[in-house]
């Protein structure tokens, strides 16, 4: 397989070029919206707690704010690249503005492996990343946000550095923040949730019944596990999920023909989302090899977990009797798997719209933290559902008004929204 398609940059190009013909762009304005605005890298050095000094890489970019302040996570990976946080600044900008949220598209990330790193080193790294950008970010300009492997306690840290080095308080700087430390609630369900919320509109479409549905999940982290919930709500049954197992440094897919109990595999999960193998099986479960999430013979694919997990090497193993694939994770198909999937008719959620509750409920935690006012649960969740439900809606009638697939016509919607915003600011 070429390394153009497994660079994530590159792919995210590649679907913007391909909507940019469709829409006609003129050459200025594709240069401007192909390439991030602006991006930071630098170098994180960091006291260990055996009195040695290692040296971090971080970044920053921020791909384009016409719309507003740019938002995005903030990840922690040992295979983090440059190209991959431009990938997903590029993906947040089309993600908040398919949703019509006032928000620009950013992320940021740490090559590092916490797994690896006591709680001290991580505070001492979050700290470090906060004073080499704190200029660059801030409640009016680029707002952070929890990614793969950081968590509230990591938001907490760098907000607090922020706020000292800013000599106020700025609850409004990131969000994903612990509740009552600014946090929202319902802030963790709020991507697994909206990948169910857009599948059930799916549904509707397709005229299924979600209690008559089986599926399948890529990932056992936060995404997958609420998505697993939210399905099993709707009546849905899950009969598999894989996670990575750090100890084995391997993938495993935990398969259980019945349906899978979601509170007993959380219960001997850790804290990264990885399943206790031992005590899966003991309990019933099959564990397969990894990548055997995506040869279930289920309605359902749910891929929530890294980039490129579907491409043109196993998408052939997705069984016939598939027909709904919602993307839960960020750039999961490549462009040459997504062919072979419009080729066969399939119904794909793409990933910018369905995992578009993680940030819609951060925008609503920002809007919350800014003028310092906090609403209940149920309130912040019926506001993600209906901003879930209206742009599906929006873009599922532009697919059919156009007959373009679900994919180019969220695209289209985002693409347009974000080129008339730079049009109206004057800036091509």
């Amino acid at each position: 397989m070429s390394g153009k398609a497994y660079n994530a940059f590159h792919m995210a190009q590649e679907q913007f070029d391909r909507v940019a013909e469709l829409l006609g762009l003129d050459p200025p304005l594709r240069e401007l919206l192909r390439w991030p605005m602006r991006e930071y890298a630098f170098s994180l050095p960091v006291r260990m707690d055996d009195g040695s000094v290692r040296v971090f890489r971080g970044f920053r970019v921020q791909h384009n704010d016409a719309r507003g302040p740019g938002k995005g996570g903030i990840r922690f990976h040992p295979l983090e690249t440059i190209d991959t946080v431009r990938a997903l600044a590029m993906w947040m900008t089309w993600k908040c503005a398919v949703v019509n949220l006032p928000l620009g598209g950013s992320k940021g990330g740490i090559v590092c492996d916490p797994h690896h790193l006591s709680q001290r080193e991580q505070e001492a790294l979050c700290r470090q990343w906060v004073r080499q950008i704190a200029r660059e970010v801030g409640p009016w300009l680029d707002v952070p946000a929890p990614d793969v492997m950081t968590n509230a306690q990591h938001m907490l840290w760098m907000l607090d550095e922020f706020e000292t080095l800013r000599g106020g308080r700025y609850p409004g700087f990131i969000t994903g923040k612990p509740v009552g430390m600014g946090g929202s609630l319902g802030r963790t369900e709020a991507t697994g949730y909206g990948v169910v919320f857009a599948l059930r509109e799916a549904f509707k479409e397709l005229g299924i019944r979600s209690e008559d549905t089986t599926a399948a999940v890529q990932g056992f982290g936060n995404v997958a596990q609420y998505s697993v919930e939210m399905y099993q709500q709707l009546g849905g049954c899950v009969v598999a999920v894989s996670c990575w197992d750090q100890q084995e440094q391997k993938s495993y897919c935990y398969r259980r023909k019945e349906g899978i109990d979601l509170a007993f595999l959380r219960g001997i999960t850790d804290r990264f989302g990885g399943v206790d193998r031992a005590k899966a099986i003991a309990a019933g479960y099959e564990a397969l090899p990894g990548e055997a999430w995506i040869e279930q013979d289920v309605d359902v694919l749910i891929p929530a977990a890294l980039e490129h997990s579907i491409d043109e090497e196993n998408v052939g193993r997705i069984s016939r009797r598939v027909r709904l694939i919602a993307e839960g994770a960020n750039g999961p198909t490549t462009p040459a798997a997504d062919h072979v999937l419009r080729e066969r008719g399939m119904f794909v959620i793409p990933d910018f719209l369905a995992n578009a509750g993680g940030v819609t409920c951060s925008y609503l935690e920002q809007v919350q933290s800014n003028m310092n006012f906090f609403w209940k649960k149920d309130e912040v969740l019926g506001r993600l559902d209906a901003t879930m439900t209206s742009a599906f809606l929006d873009v599922l009638e532009l697919s059919r008004r156009r007959k373009l697939p679900m994919r180019d016509a969220a695209y289209v919607t985002a693409v347009s929204r974000v080129a008339q915003a730079c049009r109206d600011r004057g800036w091509v």
